[in-house]
C-alpha cells in the first residue's frame, strides 16, 4: 500500500467504480516498474 500511495495519496474518481478502476491502472503501471526491476535470467551451458 505504501507504494501505490506514492503514485498519490487520494483517488481522483467520486464513483467507486472508477475508483476501483483507478487503483488497478496504479498498480498495473507498479507492477510494470517492478518488471524492469527483475533481472532476466538465462541458462549457460
Amino acid at each position: 500500500m505504501h507504494c501505490v500511495n506514492l503514485l498519490g495519496q487520494r483517488l481522483m474518481a467520486r464513483d467507486f467504480d472508477r475508483q476501483v478502476a483507478e487503483l488497478q491502472v496504479r498498480i498495473a503501471m507498479l507492477n510494470g516498474y517492478t518488471a524492469l526491476g527483475i533481472p532476466v535470467k538465462k541458462a549457460v551451458g
